[in-house]
């Protein structure tokens, strides 16, 4: 198992945001976390990666409790919406991840391809459409090496083709020799690119496994994700 969170609990006074949730990742897979907006999706991706304090509840990387200063060394968590160095060039951060993560330029140029940057590499981050944003941020998140790499919203923003394109492209990073996990909303994308699932609802774990396994478990002979999400919330 690459990582292992159980009872991971948090309240933001007296909103309980996240409620004794326990996930885990395996290597080499792409798991979905999946819920509508609100259901703690981003406070679990924040709590796993270090980055706000828990409650409760504790992290394992390989068997091995982790403390939140230390996992930034196992994983590698992209938020949705930032616009880091807004008035640096797209490839001018391209290259600032490249050198700092040790990528070739190739690796660069080939990322610029599959993600349609290469139009854009002049162009300043904070210049970008919410979209061209999001391929850019994907970029980035792809140069790092950590074994796991939390994507919170990965298609938003993107229309149906280039949704397409980059789900075609995160389904090369596990044979490659890394885990995604990627937070999502739309259960059609989800189902569609994830090979392993975790529905959250109102900040609790109502499930984790495959499609195939969910449906069993909500008494289901048939049915897509929404139907499942639905019986088993």
């Amino acid at each position: 198992m690459l990582l292992a969170a159980r009872g991971i609990s948090k309240h933001f006074g007296r909103n309980a945001v996240l409620q004794d949730a326990s996930v885990t990742a395996r290597d080499h897979e792409v798991l979905g976390l999946i819920g509508p907006n609100g259901s703690g999706k981003t406070t679990l991706f924040e709590c796993l990666a270090g980055l706000i304090p828990t409650d409760s509840g504790e992290v394992e990387v390989r068997g091995r409790a982790v403390a939140p200063a230390r996992r930034k060394q196992f994983l590698f968590y992209l938020p949705d919406g930032i616009r880091p160095w807004a008035d640096q060039s797209v490839a001018w951060t391209m290259r600032f991840f490249a050198a700092l993560y040790a990528r070739s330029p190739d690796e660069v140029a080939a990322l610029a391809r599959a993600l349609q940057l290469e139009p854009l590499l002049r162009a300043r981050i904070g210049s970008l459409s919410k979209g061209e944003a999001k391929r850019a941020l994907l970029a980035l998140g792809l140069l790092t090496p950590h074994p796991l790499l939390l994507l919170d919203e990965p298609f938003d923003g993107l229309d149906f083709r280039q949704t397409r394109e980059v789900m075609t492209l995160l389904r090369t990073v596990p044979a490659a020799g890394r885990t995604l996990f990627l937070s999502i909303h739309q259960l059609t994308d989800a189902a569609r690119v994830c090979d392993r699932l975790v529905l959250l609802s109102k900040g609790r774990v109502a499930g984790e496994g495959t499609l195939a396994e969910l449906r069993t478990r909500a008494g289901l002979n048939e049915g897509g994700l929404e139907e499942v999400f639905l019986a088993l919330t």
